[in-house]
């Protein structure tokens, strides 16, 4: 599995309702933990406004594949 770095767009694996993420959401790494041990995610809205910052470990994120688009989609909690 290819290590993440701090700013690189990862690709959530599976859903986090109780963050309003579903798998498939994009976010930016904010955080490397020890050598790749975790991430810190940060999740936005297409308009900026932060969905979430999630604690992830290296096994619920994956780096953006060759070939994939992006779909956007509305965020279920109306705060954001």
């Amino acid at each position: 599995m290819t290590a993440l770095k701090n700013h690189d767009l990862a690709v959530l694996r599976e859903d986090m309702p109780e963050h309003g993420l579903r798998a498939g959401d994009i976010g930016t790494v904010v955080l490397v933990h020890e050598d790749g041990a975790g991430y810190e995610v940060e999740f936005v809205t297409l308009d900026g406004k932060t969905v979430a910052v999630v604690t992830l470990e290296p096994d619920q994120v994956r780096p953006i594949g060759p070939g994939e688009i992006a779909h956007a989609r509305a965020v279920a909690d109306s705060r954001h």
